[in-house]
């Protein structure tokens, strides 16, 4: 099994319009295993177009709780189920994350009873287990090993950047965080850093566009979020040897395309640079 992270959805933010890109979702192949990291709307749309059967979802990780990277956690793992599913599935990431899954048991119990009563289905609720991301030790998975540090993403304390390495290889997830010099060290060596973004220049127009929020919005993405031209600073610090962004705040602007985004990040980083789009496939 070749060793690549897709990414499923690359929009920072709950919202779609006609023609937007989708919410956070990836997904990563390496040593053998595939895990999803983030389940914004969108995921299991963009899993089937990367040529994975849901049924074969084994592994999922959730940075935060923000709806953009698990709305769709419940609807994938009810969908893999009524694709044939009949394996443990784990899922691991910040406390909370059980209350929102009961949550949405509870929501499709009718369903989840019929189709176990009328179809012989195994029982879904039996099946998948909620985890709590430790940032004290590492969650082995045979040969992945995957580390957590706390990112710096206000008003919620539990967020995560996760690094899934194996004896060859290393990818890290910055998860949603405002600048962080410390993922610099956390990402030291990786094959590939996938960091969130933002292009500061967008945001007087993105918040124009959003049209229900006020100033509180512009102080949570400024104090919330990397600018594009810090991210790259992080990849040359970390020595990784790719970069790519993802969360792209703003991802759907034709007034803001790649050329803003190249010009950013240019100045800090010479690497090997891929902008983030949906479906984008990334070997390493």
């Amino acid at each position: 099994m070749a060793d690549f992270v897709a990414l499923l959805g690359t929009k920072g933010g709950p919202a779609i319009r006609p023609g937007s890109t989708m919410p956070t979702a990836s997904l990563l192949s390496i040593g053998g295993q595939r895990v999803v990291v983030d389940c914004g709307l969108g995921v299991s749309r963009g899993l089937i177009d990367q040529g994975m059967r849901l049924q074969d979802i084994a592994l999922i990780f959730i940075t935060h709780l923000h709806s953009d990277h698990y709305l769709e956690l419940g609807p994938l793992l009810h969908t893999a189920w009524t694709a044939g599913k009949k394996t443990p599935v784990q899922v691991w990431g910040p406390p909370g994350l059980e209350v929102y899954w009961q949550g949405f048991l509870g929501s499709m119990q009718a369903d989840i009873d019929l189709r176990i009563e009328d179809e012989g289905r195994p029982d879904l609720r039996a099946m998948v287990s909620i985890h709590e991301v430790t940032v004290d030790r590492p969650m082995v998975f045979d040969a992945l090993q995957v580390t957590a540090i706390r990112t710096l993403h206000p008003p919620l304390i539990d967020t995560y950047a996760l690094r899934f390495a194996t004896a060859e290889k290393a990818v890290v997830f910055s998860g949603d965080t405002a600048f962080l010099p410390a993922l610099a060290d956390f990402a030291r060596g990786a094959d590939l850093l996938i960091h969130e973004a933002m292009l500061g220049e967008a945001l007087p127009a993105l918040l124009a566009r959003v049209g229900n929020g006020d100033e509180r919005l512009m102080r949570h993405l400024l104090r919330s979020h990397t600018l594009a031209a810090d991210a790259a600073r992080i990849a040359t610090q970390a020595g990784a040897k790719a970069l790519a962004l993802h969360h792209l705040i703003p991802s759907d602007d034709p007034d803001f395309g790649p050329d803003e985004w190249h010009a950013s990040v240019a100045p800090h980083w010479n690497g090997p640079f891929y902008l983030g789009h949906d479906g984008m496939r990334i070997a390493f």
